[in-house]
Formats: C-alpha cells, sequence, structure tokens
C-alpha cells in the first residue's frame, strides 16, 4: 500500500505523521486535544464554499481527526478512512468488524480509533496498514484519547515520566446501589441497547484492576471507554492493557485528560475522576443522570451536559456541582466548548446555547431547525455548529447571530474539526465534507 502512495505523500505530510506531536494548526482529535475544550487555534473566514465531498458506504458519525495534510475519519460501512485534505482522494481505507462512530486520534505516526466490534485499532497512518488491535468486552462508540504517564494532562505531556502502574482495586459498590442507579436511570433506556450486560474481567464497578508497581520509561497510553462498563488505558506502542477501571454501566463518550486527572460520564449518571498515572479513584461525583456526551475540563472544573435537561460544571477538587443550566426539558448529547469565558453546547431543544463560563448564565441561544447533538467548535470569534436539520453554521460568538450556513440536505451527528482554514465535518448521507475560504 505504501509504495502506491509514494509519489503522493510530500515531504512535510511524511513528517506531520511520523513525527512526534501534531502541529499546532492540526486537528489530531475529537474536540482538538486531550482537555477536550473544543477550540480551535486562529481564526475561519466567514464565508465559505465547499471545497470537496467524499462518499463512504454509510452515514458517518465519527468525528474527523486533521493532521499533517490528512483527513482520518470512520463510517458506519465500518472503514477508517484517510482521505487527501486539499482534494478529499481517498490514500487509504481500514476495514473494521462494525461501525465506526468512533472518532480517529491521529498521534506518533498512528491512528488510532474504535468500532463496534469491540476493538481499538491502531493504524499506521501513511499505509493504512494494522499495528496492532486490541479487545474490549463490547462495542466502543467515543473516541479515544492519550496521556504520557505520570505528566498526563498538559496538551503535550511528558513521555520522560515514569509510569507507576494500576493501583490496587477500589471497592465495588453494593448490589443494591447498581439497582437503584439502573433503576433511576430506567427512563432513558430508549436511548440506549436494552440489555444492561455486565462486562468481562475487572474486579467490580470503581475499581482499577491490580497489576504489580512498573518502574519502565512510560509510553504514550491511550484511554477508550466501552460498552463493557469499563475504561480501558492500553499501552500506545504494543496495544497491552496498563489497567481497566469498572463503573457501573455503559461508557458512551471519550474521557477528558487534563491536570493530571482523567474524566468522563456514562450511563451510571457518575462522573469519574481518576489519577491518570495510576488508573485510582479520586472522585466520584453524582451528575444526577446519565451523560451521553463528553465532559470539557478547564481549570479545575469539567464541563457537560446530561439526559435530564441540565448543563453542569463540575469542581474537580471539591468533588460537588459548581453551577447547573436548566432551560427546557430537552437532554443533552452534544459535548461543550469551552473558552476563556464561554461554554457552547448544543441541545435536543434544537438550540445552540451559550453560557457563562463563571456561573452558567445564558448569554445567547441560537435556533436550528433540528436537534443538535452535533458538538460545536469555537474557532476565533466564531462558532461553528452542526444540528440534525442538516445544516452546518457558522454563529456569532459574541452575540449568537447567523454568519453563514449550508445545507447538507441529511441530519449531521458528526462534530465539526478544523484546521489549516478548512472546516470537515460528516453526514448521515454518507458524506465527508470539506469546507474552505470562498475565493
Amino acid at each position: 500500500m505504501l509504495g502506491g502512495v509514494k509519489g503522493f505523500i510530500s515531504s512535510g505530510l511524511v513528517l506531520g505523521l511520523v513525527g512526534g506531536a501534531a502541529g499546532a494548526a492540526d486537528w489530531p482529535m475529537f474536540r482538538g486535544g486531550p482537555a477536550l475544550t473544543g477550540t480551535a487555534e486562529g481564526n475561519i473566514a466567514g464565508n465559505l464554499e465547499l471545497r470537496w465531498n467524499f462518499k463512504t458506504g454509510g452515514p458517518v458519525k465519527s468525528s474527523a481527526a486533521i493532521v499533517g495534510g490528512r483527513v482520518f475519519v470512520g463510517s458506519d460501512d465500518g472503514n477508517i478512512y484517510a482521505l487527501n485534505l486539499t482534494n478529499g482522494a481517498k490514500v487509504w481505507a481500514f476495514k473494521t468488524g462494525g461501525e465506526v462512530a468512533s472518532s480517529p486520534l491521529a498521534l506518533e505516526g498512528k491512528v488510532f480509533a474504535g468500532s463496534s466490534d469491540g476493538f481499538l485499532y491502531a493504524i499506521d497512518a501513511v499505509s493504512g496498514s494494522l499495528i496492532w488491535k486490541y479487545q474490549t468486552g463490547d462495542r466502543i462508540l467515543g473516541a479515544p484519547n492519550w496521556s504520557g504517564g505520570r505528566g498526563a494532562g498538559a496538551l503535550a505531556p511528558s513521555l520522560d515520566d515514569k509510569w507507576k502502574g494500576a493501583s490496587s482495586p477500589q471497592p465495588s459498590p453494593p448490589e443494591e446501589e447498581r439497582e437503584r442507579r439502573r433503576e433511576q436511570l430506567g427512563r432513558a433506556s430508549a436511548q440506549t441497547p436494552e440489555q444492561w450486560g455486565s462486562g468481562v474481567g475487572g474486579r467490580g464497578a470503581g475499581a482499577a484492576a491490580p497489576a504489580p508497581p512498573d518502574t519502565r520509561p512510560s509510553t504514550l497510553c491511550l484511554l477508550v471507554g466501552s460498552y463493557d462498563f469499563k475504561l480501558h488505558c492500553i499501552d500506545a506502542a504494543t496495544g497491552r492493557s496498563n489497567w481497566v477501571y469498572e463503573t457501573g454501566n455503559y461508557i458512551n463518550g471519550a474521557p477528558a485528560v487534563a491536570e493530571g486527572k482523567v474524566v468522563f460520564g456514562g450511563c451510571d449518571g457518575l462522573l469519574h475522576v481518576l489519577g491518570a498515572a495510576d488508573g485510582r479513584q479520586q472522585k466520584e461525583i453524582d451528575a444526577g443522570a446519565y451523560v451521553p456526551g463528553s465532559p470539557a475540563v478547564a481549570d479545575g472544573r469539567a464541563y457537560l451536559g446530561q439526559y435530564e435537561n441540565e448543563v453542569l460544571a463540575m469542581d474537580l477538587k471539591e468533588g460537588k456541582r459548581a453551577w447547573t443550566f436548566h432551560d427546557r426539558d430537552f437532554p443533552y448529547f452534544s459535548s461543550p466548548a469551552v473558552t476563556r469565558d464561554r461554554v457552547v453546547i448544543g441541545g435536543r431543544d434544537k438550540l445552540v446555547h451559550c453560557l457563562r463560563r463563571a456561573d452558567g448564565t445564558k448569554l445567547w441561544s441560537f435556533a436550528t431547525r433540528g436537534k443538535v447533538d452535533s458538538s460545536p467548535v469555537v474557532c476565533g470569534d466564531k462558532v461553528i455548529a452542526a444540528s440534525d436539520d442538516g445544516r452546518l453554521y457558522l454563529i456569532s460568538l459574541e452575540g449568537g447571530k447567523e454568519l453563514w450556513s449550508y445545507d447538507l440536505g441529511q441530519p449531521i451527528e458528526s462534530s465539526p474539526a478544523a484546521a489549516q482554514g478548512r472546516v470537515v465535518i460528516g453526514c448521515d448521507d454518507g458524506g465527508v465534507y470539506c469546507f474552505g475560504e470562498a475565493k
């Protein structure tokens, strides 16, 4: 495969794919970086035009990564694709055993993505060949994230720290407590698979699987949630498990990595806060309902939406809510974008909401004509958002006014990726669309 694309790849592209960290103008993963804040560097033009459209064989719910002049994205046709950012030409396609709603992570010359077949795949970013695959106990819908051991959490975690291994297991909650949570979340069952399942392996909910201390030099590790109830920490080089943390239900979204912590929610209605280096539980915060999306972490707080119609700011040190926003009785499947002073999130009330980050006060709301499960991105003074009404929008961050829109014709569940002056997004019509500044 590599020989067939050599002439297509510039030396700069090869360096971008094989080198260590992604460039500053890249978008290497879901929400742009490990803290999942959904903010892009630079600015985006206020008037865009369609540059290209690549058709896959199924709906594209996955959100793209953009690194080194390539776009990496999954499709419900079971493939993970590498496309040319300039013209949308297919570079390679890797076939998995199930639908790929998981959003790829492009890092260290590899592309990592989960599949509904239950595997996390590591693929060579240049050739598209399999490096390894790691099996979980059920499907993977959320995106993988990464850390670098004890220094995890920064946008460029140190690779020189020492890996400390996994913690001793924490006690499992009593079965009656698990049952209480399931009953509390039962009215949301129509939005999740019918069977609760029990997962495989592990030491019970809230437990990190024990492992002996390990003083090997730190390597990149991957963090991914699965419908087996578990968050898996995997060595990025070898595909071997470092530790596993079990929760009380499915994990839909991606974990955030910031400030030495791993923060994630799921269908158990809890926000889990773990040590990034060892998987040890630091906090377990009641979210009030199941968390379909992913949290964003900034300055000691996690920001997230949940199924019972609330957007929350959680104080991670105190282990409690800092504020709660409730507007109308519609849930939030979108993940928030967090700037210095604002939180922007989509809702199933067909609105994009902008809140004051300090206290959750609503600053504005923007009306679409469909539910907004797609997660907005903030780029400079603009919000990039998409809706089930089939439209991609540019919205003024300051006042919530529409600046531009484009009708793709089918619902959009994928979230925007913004890099190098381009916006890339998937659509339920099976297309991957790329927009650039209008000429």
